[in-house]
């Protein structure tokens, strides 16, 4: 027996506000909200907990008082399923995500930016079968 990985906890200033930014960017939809607790998922993956094998995971954001105070020890990676690496971090960009400073040397094959709140994530180049 093993477990499944089916969820990423965020903590937040915002759950609502972060919660329709990572809606936009992953096509996801609102399945749970209440107590300063948003939890999105896949629309395509309803009841996904029960079923066997991979499954898209959900993203519980959670209001807490502090802020975020340094760099991220675990981030989420996107990769474009229907456009191009540049087309892609200009369409997050336009949502609201910025470029972060994490070190990069310049000849990464990802973008690295943060979402409304400053958490890091990268954006991949295309794979392409």
């Amino acid at each position: 027996m093993s477990s499944k990985f089916t969820e990423v906890a965020i903590d937040c200033a915002d759950p609502d506000g972060l919660a329709r930014f990572w809606c936009s960017v992953l096509d996801y939809e609102v399945q749970d909200e209440g107590d300063g607790v948003v939890t999105i998922g896949s629309p395509a993956a309803p009841g996904a907990s029960k079923q066997r094998g991979p499954i898209p995971p959900v993203l519980t954001f959670a209001r807490v008082p502090e802020g975020k105070t340094v760099k991220n020890r675990l981030h989420i990676d996107v990769n474009p399923s229907d456009r191009e690496q540049e087309e892609e971090v200009r369409r997050l960009l336009d949502l609201g995500a910025r470029h972060a400073d994490v070190g990069q040397t310049g000849d990464e094959s990802w973008v690295t930016l943060a979402d409304p709140e400053g958490n890091e994530f990268c954006v991949l180049a295309s794979r392409r079968p």
